[in-house]
């Protein structure tokens, strides 16, 4: 049985005070025991932690009781163990950094909640456009069948990205996705304000999409991405489909590393036999890289 947690959550509130916020919450986790990654920003928090069931327990009713965070939902996932190795509570500009010189305000302007089983019956119609809001390697390794991926390698690159390919949206419903939702917030709200009018997100994200009890994660291909030790997840229950390619020889493959040239750390998709075959680095310059990680740990 397992008998750890990973919590993902995020809430867009005004909070007036984000440090003192951090310096509380960062103490908090820490007497629990929790680890994690959460930032605080003015305009709400966004994290993902683990812990035992009992640390998740309190430390999700502390927050549902929270005039702050009213309304929060959580994103659980049975774990054997902890997903992270330190606990870190930042202070952000952004909860995410999609750097608009006129920000937009989920509270205010957002794309409608689309909820997985009417998502998914929109994956079906030709006139609906499905767009992947999250990075290229996050789409690499998995994506919704048919899902049009923007070349962008950070989330502040999206706006762009859309106004350059703007006549692919034209005429179209307009259905966005990410990893858990937060970032969906900003950018359906974003579309809107650039004049598109029927546009909606998935409600929960990916995650969410996948522990539906109807739909089971179908039509998504791949697995998902994920921001700690996991490195990613499976979604689709009924058909899962690799559609990862390893870098060097293109063959099916699921597997994330880092390129062991520290001042590179390209994430590539990679098999064991590849990483061992080619210094786990992605380039030749990379694997002659005198700090190279793999050459130094096997000497």
């Amino acid at each position: 049985m397992n008998q750890y947690r990973i919590l993902l959550y995020y809430h867009y509130t005004q909070i007036d005070d984000p440090e003192t916020l951090r310096e509380q919450h960062l103490k908090y986790c820490k007497e629990l025991g929790l680890l994690g990654r959460v930032f605080i920003s003015s305009e709400g928090i966004n994290g993902t932690v683990s812990g035992t069931i009992e640390q998740t327990d309190l430390y999700m009713n502390n927050l549902k009781s929270n005039p702050l965070f009213k309304g929060i939902i959580f994103k659980i996932d049975e774990s054997n163990g902890h997903a992270f190795k330190k606990m870190h509570v930042r202070v952000k500009n952004e909860l995410v950094n999609f750097s608009l010189e006129d920000d937009i305000n989920p509270l205010d302007i957002t794309g409608k909640y689309v909820e997985p089983k009417e998502f998914y019956n929109g994956l079906n119609d030709p006139n609906t456009l499905v767009i992947d809001a999250r990075n290229d390697y996050e789409y690499d390794l998995g994506h919704f069948k048919g899902a049009l991926k923007p070349e962008i390698k950070r989330f502040r690159e999206l706006p762009n990205w859309i106004r350059e390919n703007k006549h692919l949206l034209k005429g179209k419903k307009i259905l966005t996705y990410c990893t858990g939702g937060v970032r969906c917030e900003k950018f359906s709200g974003w579309l809107k304000k650039e004049g598109f009018d029927d546009v909606g997100q998935l409600h929960g994200g990916i995650v969410t999409y996948g522990k539906h009890p109807e739909v089971k994660g179908q039509l998504w291909e791949g697995n998902c991405y994920v921001f700690d030790q996991r490195i990613s997840i499976p979604i689709n229950q009924v058909n899962h489909v690799i559609v990862g390619k390893d870098y060097f020889t293109g063959e099916p493959c699921e597997r994330y590393i880092n390129c062991a040239n520290p001042e590179c750390n390209k994430q590539i998709i990679c098999s064991e036999e590849n990483e061992h075959k080619y210094l786990g680095s992605c380039s030749k310059e990379c694997r002659e890289h005198p700090r190279n990680r793999y050459v130094l740990k096997n000497k």
